[in-house]
């Protein structure tokens, strides 16, 4: 499975950054867009992708920042 960072909605108010399949946030904001700022950053980095939850929890958009395998024109 390969790795991703996730921007959730944090139970106690703000927004977490976390690694797949962690359990303790690796950042905590009081803004989602500062945490899908964060995220962003580090996903770059790592080339890792990118989900990003609403509110409720439910996955609302995904970034790719790894290695696609297949290249598209345009």
């Amino acid at each position: 499975m390969a790795k991703s960072h996730h921007v959730t909605p944090n139970k106690s108010g703000g927004w977490d950054v976390k690694v797949s399949g962690g359990e303790r946030a690796i950042k905590h904001t009081e803004t989602k867009q500062s945490a899908v700022d964060i995220a962003r950053g580090i996903s770059r980095n790592q080339q890792t992708e990118l989900v990003i939850h609403n509110k409720d929890g439910r996955i609302g958009q995904k970034d790719s920042h790894g290695h696609d395998p297949e290249s598209s024109k345009g």
